[in-house]
């Protein structure tokens, strides 16, 4: 699923007609017993993790949702050392994800 695939795009309300794309909103991303905490090391990035234990790299921003305090939401790096959680439950996240967006 690519991230920006299903978002719905508004056209402006003056007489330009021009499209644009409406922010997503992201789901709140509940702790589970089956999530994965790793430590992280300098050659870990949020795209490589998301490869690693999704099997791609566009759920990114899974990892970054669930990571709020630990994670700057305008970098794919992480500083090495810390500990982020790893969500289980991904594709019920990206049900949410599109339904909250639809």
């Amino acid at each position: 699923m690519k991230r920006y695939s299903n978002i719905s795009t508004q056209n402006t309300n003056d007489q330009t007609l021009l499209s644009y794309y409406v922010n997503p909103f992201y789901p709140e991303i509940s702790s589970n017993v089956n999530d994965i905490y790793v430590i992280t090391t300098s050659e870990d990035r949020l795209d490589l993790l998301s490869a690693r234990f999704y099997n791609s790299s566009q759920y990114y921003w899974v990892i970054a949702i669930a990571n709020p305090n630990k994670i700057n939401p305008g970098s794919l790096f992480i500083t090495p050392g810390t500990q982020i959680r790893i969500p289980s439950n991904l594709n019920g996240i990206l049900s949410t994800f599109q339904a909250i967006n639809g």
